[in-house]
């Protein structure tokens, strides 16, 4: 199964590195190794830094109805799906990286055994002082999901990146740990 799926707490940050990652593949002479998957989202453009499918409630249930999704979850008052085309370069021998959630890693394994899961961490002050420089969420709204991301333990086969130094170094780990799972030469 050529998925990755990524998941960790919110702070972690996954969308930096997933970023780090496709602007490293873009400066690539051939083709990359790796199709992002596009996530559609009930969240504004505005509110985040993933380059995302904006669609709202209603327009999000339609789309799940119709089966437009290979993948859907609700999660911190937002729903996701991936659709099935953003899954089809699979077919094709692409590996595709899922930006996730922990809430829906066992759905996605009964739907797709053998995707290798990684998992972005930092540690709780980290998440903490990240989370509260955001300023979207009260004090306790935050404390509320360091408490649920403290409950995940990863499996000893999930690739894991713990990103609390540089964004450079913890890319230089991702990158690492994806040439050793995928056994591609990434640069």
């Amino acid at each position: 199964m050529r998925l990755i799926y990524v998941i960790g707490p919110s702070g972690a940050g996954k969308d930096s590195l997933l970023n780090g990652l496709r602007q490293d593949f873009a400066d690539m002479t051939q083709a990359p190794p790796f199709y992002f998957a596009q996530r559609t989202i009930t969240r504004n453009h505005d509110q985040s830094n993933e380059d995302h499918e904006a669609v709202d409630a209603s327009n999000f249930a339609l789309l799940n109805n119709s089966n437009a999704f290979a993948m859907n979850w609700f999660a911190n008052g937002l729903h996701y799906g991936v659709r099935h085309k953003e899954l089809a370069p699979m077919s094709a021998g692409t590996w595709v990286i899922v930006n996730g959630s922990r809430a829906y890693l066992e759905e996605a394994k009964l739907r797709f055994p053998g995707l290798t899961v990684l998992h972005i961490t930092a540690p709780i002050d980290v998440l903490r002082a990240r989370l509260l420089s955001r300023g979207r969420e009260n004090r306790q709204a935050i404390e509320d999901r360091l408490s649920r991301s403290q409950s995940f333990v990863p499996e000893p086969h999930d690739l894991c990146v713990s990103n609390d130094g540089s964004l450079a170094e913890s890319l230089a780990i991702l990158k690492s740990l994806l040439r050793n799972r995928t056994g591609l030469s990434l640069f």
